[in-house]
């Protein structure tokens, strides 16, 4: 009777397996709540700031977003690289509070209140201003509470429990303190240049708060008869042509502008009637002119055969000096009867139109400073809702200017003809018309309605004016002397310098605060550096800060002007009374005041003007850096970073960096960095109407915060970056492989204790390079920190994680933790690496995965009141110099790939089922053969000249760690090294 062999032993429980408790699988949408309540509960904020007390500061002034709405990608971007920002500067040892902050003025939450009104029928204008104003502040208190539960929810850590807020009274007072600055130091004035006017909104806007969008609009050309040429009578008689997309301000030209280095042509046009018509224009644009005014079915040529053109002669620009024109609606009398000159302007060009410019010094910066400079003031016919005034009778009552049909030609269109296009027809004057002409035009932000420039009273911060000695007498807006009715329909007397005047030159007295403001960029630190180039020209050719906004939510312009004299009223014991007012009752005290009180026993009120205009919101945001930084840190404290998108390079970066400029002679911070825009998995804008926004809060609640920092963190947010559930899809494999490798570290080192160490000089070659390419990963990460480039920062982590130790170390060293004794040199070694590697990729992750680094802390060192962001940046083992690693083991690692690379057709072939089963022959042994056997996870390694080959062992497998080796009698059986453990 045969007997039944006996079976193979099972030497599994003998094996030292990895041991943990921490899940492969997150759950971080469930699990991080807990964690921010954990968090609160011991106060980590506070205590981080005791555990930092007396460090180096590092401060990053938070920009504040407006409190009016749940959170958008954009927000949740911004605000995870702050975090990302803060969290690594503490980590590295600095003392780096966060105060994060809103911006509750201004009209994005006006118009929320107004649109709930209008959906009531309610008329805003009919409302109390205290009760109106209450309902904003209510508003702007709802969505911080919102929002700021929202960011926490995002891992951001800061002092939400003291943020700042443009709306609270200290902040408000500070605001007009910061422009009673301006005020007493002459740096503020009232005139009224055009400026971004909102007709839907009624009011002045910043360029900050404008967006341009394509739209279709009505191109008309006009002839302006020459009645007068003293340089060349030849042109009286030849009407001068003008091309606008404006056709509404025609109504208010007040001159023309020509170039005077442009040569202009007299084209004689003969009719087939015989009729001969004399057209002045740049004789390098009469084709353009010529084809618009054949192309429609109306005007000088329409439905006329023209029989022949031909050039009468041509004049130089500069012969056109003294001549004048008829407005082409001269025949209405008064305003329209006065001939219009026409004036030498260098800002004509030859590129579009006809080389000739019509000028409306009420809706035109060129036009307003030529104008100006000729004796030539605007009118203000056009109102602040954009209607003609009513006085102005064929055209009051007719429409805003923004409205389409009242400015349509009726031509290339569908619209029917409007008021101007019908006068200047029937006046013989419209020589060309369509509905038809595509461009870029701007709107506000808010109501996506048009915007118009308007020369409105405004008040101003001039960018030119010298910023020492400024006389008392040059810091008002005077309006004295003459009785024009126009001007008085709107509440003015006379528009005479200075009010109109502006601002004077940069002299010998001091630099301007654009030459201040331009020399503080060259000594602020831009990342990229491309930002410093972009804010530079915006500034460089800015017009004077516009500061006034005709609204009523907001920071009043608290000043008295003198109604005899037009100035301002400068008097410190004055401003004392009114900051001593909105500290003790807000902004709202402006309001309630009785004014003769803050005004005091020297001024009579009757004899001023209580300024009621409130305050550019972008001038509130610029003066954050006072309330936040200064008031408290410490008078003369600069923020280390601004951090925002793009755009503020023409908003907040800009209005602070004038505002302390203005105010302080230097910028108010050290460095400024901007990121790009969220877009969506393909590239475009996110829109509600296109159905491609992605909500964070939506990916919050399905995928966790964790996922979405780190997705912020891998991006190149320098530019503008895209999310999608690909992109997002990808950013979760990532952090799969990170988690997986903490959880490999809090498994292997199960048990571990400071006994088992071995000293870095008695360790394996393999471990201490390993901890050579930790060193090295330390070095990229300080130095990614410290240039804000995260995404270098996340790759090198990342890359260090899956390469350098899943793929490499973790991989070779298994058989030693599984299957050495525990006492054996190399695996403890081994583990005491793990240890210096937990305790350094845990903090290195720590401020971009928030949450996840906490949990793995706590999940190796529980703790009531303990925290990873308690940590400071790891301190490394130190390396013998002796023992050079780097390029030696690089040799290593690529005779590695190339084995790997050589084993797999066999794999493929099933000749092999692993490495374990392979002997290899390389040319060279860059360490001993047995060695390198372990190091790349095969059964031989033996050196022969010649390609590497590969060749299925003879040798038996070890039925404990699984490598067949010679000291194997038969498979199933033990190797001598499993036999001695084992026993």
């Amino acid at each position: 009777m045969t007997e039944t062999p006996e079976p193979t032993r099972d030497w599994r429980d003998t094996v030292f397996l990895p041991k943990t408790d921490f899940p492969m699988k997150a759950g971080l949408a469930a699990k991080e709540p807990a964690i921010l309540d954990r968090w609160a509960s011991i106060g980590l904020y506070d205590r981080l700031r005791a555990e930092r007390a007396g460090r180096e500061r590092f401060l990053l002034h938070d920009g504040p977003p407006y409190a009016n709405g749940d959170i958008h990608m954009g927000h949740a971007m911004n605000k995870v690289l702050k975090d990302i920002v803060v969290r690594t500067q503490s980590l590295m040892g600095k003392d780096a509070p966060y105060i994060p902050g809103w911006d509750c003025h201004g009209l994005p939450i006006e118009w929320k209140i107004e649109e709930a009104y209008r959906a009531k029928k309610r008329n805003k204008d009919e409302v109390p201003p205290a009760e109106f104003r209450a309902e904003c502040r209510a508003y702007a208190a709802k969505w911080v509470d919102v929002q700021k539960g929202q960011f926490q929810r995002l891992g951001i850590m800061g002092d939400w429990d003291d943020p700042y807020l443009t709306m609270k009274f200290d902040a408000e007072a500070t605001i007009a303190e910061e422009l009673l600055k301006f005020a007493m130091s002459g740096q503020l004035y009232r005139g009224a240049k055009p400026v971004m006017w909102s007709p839907v909104e009624k009011t002045a806007l910043a360029e900050a708060e404008v967006e341009y969008e394509d739209v279709v609009s009505t191109q008309i050309d006009v002839a302006f008869e020459i009645v007068d040429a003293p340089n060349a009578p030849e042109l009286v008689g030849a009407h001068a042509v003008i091309w606008t997309t404006t056709p509404w301000t025609i109504p208010v030209n007040q001159a023309l502008a020509y170039g005077p280095e442009v040569e202009y042509g007299i084209a004689r046009v003969t009719l087939q009637d015989g009729t001969v018509k004399r057209v002045l224009t740049a004789t390098q644009l009469w084709s353009q002119f010529y084809a618009r005014a054949n192309a429609g079915q109306q005007g000088m040529f329409a439905g006329e055969y023209v029989a022949n053109v031909e050039v009468e002669g041509v004049v130089k620009g500069s012969q056109l000096a003294g001549a004048t024109a008829r407005h082409p609606m001269h025949a209405r009398g008064g305003f329209f009867a006065k001939p219009r000159p026409l004036l030498a302007g260098d800002f004509v060009t030859t590129d579009a139109g006809t080389g000739l410019v019509h000028m409306a010094p009420d809706h035109g910066e060129d036009d307003f400073e030529l104008c100006k400079a000729n004796g030539i003031e605007p009118v203000f016919a056009v109102q602040g809702d954009g209607r003609y005034r009513d006085d102005w009778a064929w055209l009051g009552g007719e429409g805003s200017v923004i409205n389409p049909k009242f400015v349509a030609a009726g031509r290339g269109g569908k619209l029917e003809e409007g008021p101007i296009c019908r006068d200047l027809r029937l006046s013989g004057a419209l020589l060309a018309a369509s509905d038809d002409f595509a461009h870029s035009y701007p709107h506000s932000w808010r109501s996506k309605a048009k915007v118009i420039f308007r020369a409105t009273p405004q008040w101003f911060i001039p960018m030119d004016r010298s910023t020492r000695n400024v006389a008392p007498a040059q810091a008002g807006a005077s309006f004295d002397g003459a009785d024009d009715p126009i001007l008085a329909s709107i509440g003015l007397e006379s528009l005479e310098t200075p009010a109109f005047a502006g601002v004077t030159s940069a002299s010998s007295n001091g630099a301007t605060l654009r030459e201040i403001a331009l020399d503080a960029i060259e000594h602020t630190r831009f990342v990229p550096e491309k930002g410093r180039n972009r804010i530079g020209a915006m500034v460089s050719g800015r017009p004077d800060w516009v500061i006034s906004r005709q609204r009523a939510w907001g920071v009043p312009i608290a000043l008295y002007v003198n109604r005899a004299t037009g100035d301002y009223l400068r008097d410190e014991a004055v401003n004392d009374r009114i900051l001593s007012a909105f500290r003790e009752g807000g902004a709202d005290a402006w309001y309630a005041a009785d004014h003769q009180v803050l005004l005091g026993p020297d001024y009579a009120l009757a004899d001023y003007e209580v300024v009621t205009d409130i305050l550019d919101v972008w001038f509130d945001s610029g003066c954050t850096h006072v309330f936040t930084i200064e008031k408290r840190f410490g008078a003369g404290t600069r923020a280390n970073l601004y951090l925002e998108g793009s755009d503020q390079h023409r908003g907040w970066f800009q209005s602070s960096l004038l505002e302390s400029c203005g105010t302080r002679g230097q910028a108010p911070y050290d460095a400024v960095l901007t990121h790009g825009f969220a877009l969506d998995g393909n590239g475009r804008k996110m829109s509600k109407s296109l159905g491609n926004v992605v909500d964070p809060l939506k990916v919050i609640g399905e995928s966790g915060a964790d996922i979405l920092r780190l997705w912020v963190a891998q991006t190149d947010y320098f530019e503008d970056v895209r999310i999608g559930k690909e992109v997002l899809a990808g950013t979760g494999d990532t952090y799969r492989k990170l988690r997986n490798t903490f959880r490999y570290l809090l498994g292997a080192l199960d048990g571990f204790g400071d006994a088992e160490r071995v000293p870095v000089e008695e360790m394996p070659g393999l471990e201490r390079y390993v901890l050579h390419l930790l060193g090295e990963l330390d070095t990229e990460l300080r130095s990614a920190a410290e240039a804000y480039e995260f995404n270098r920062y996340a790759r090198a982590l990342t890359d260090f994680a899956n390469e350098d130790l899943s793929a490499f170390f973790f991989d070779i060293r298994k058989d030693s933790l599984y299957c050495d004794a525990a006492d054996d040199v190399r695996r403890r070694a081994y583990r005491t690496v793990l240890d210096v590697l937990f305790h350094a990729l845990v903090r290195y992750a720590a401020p971009i995965l928030a949450f996840t680094a906490e949990e793995v802390w706590q999940a190796r060192f529980p703790s009531e009141d303990g925290s990873v962001h308690l940590l400071e940046w790891p301190e490394l083992p130190h390396l013998p110099a002796d023992r050079p690693l780097g390029t030696a083991w690089a040799e290593v690692r690529v005779l590695r790939q190339q084995v790997t690379e050589a084993i797999e057709p066999l794999r493929r072939a099933k000749t092999v089922r692993s490495s374990l089963e392979a002997e290899v022959t390389v040319p060279s042994l860059p360490l001993p053969a047995d060695e390198l056997a372990e190091l790349f996870i095969v059964a031989k390694v033996a050196q022969a000249d010649g390609p590497i080959a590969v060749t299925r062992t003879e040798e038996a497998k070890c039925g404990r760690c699984w490598r067949h080796l010679p000291d194997v009698a038969a498979d199933g059986d033990l190797c001598g090294r499993c036999a001695e453990v084992v026993a």
